[in-house]
């Protein structure tokens, strides 16, 4: 999948990971796709309870040896 910013969260631990994507996530425009990678568990319910409180879409997640990717579409 095409991404305009990719945000590297891995090893921290909630909530720094929504915290730096919503920083990210501020300078993009609206339709730009954001990656971001994080290696906390919990980080799979953050992000899906994050882009339903901000009405932004949470395209698609995916976990690969432990690492969490998440595409986020600005709205």
């Amino acid at each position: 999948m095409k991404t305009d910013l990719v945000v590297d969260t891995k090893g921290l631990a909630c909530p720094m990971p929504i915290v730096k994507a919503k920083k990210a996530l501020d300078g993009l425009e609206s339709g730009q796709i954001m990656e971001v990678l994080s290696t906390d568990k919990g980080s799979v319910n953050d992000f899906q309870a994050w882009v339903k409180q901000t009405n932004h879409e949470l395209i698609s997640y995916e976990e690969d040896n432990g690492i969490y990717k998440f595409f986020v579409k600005k709205i």
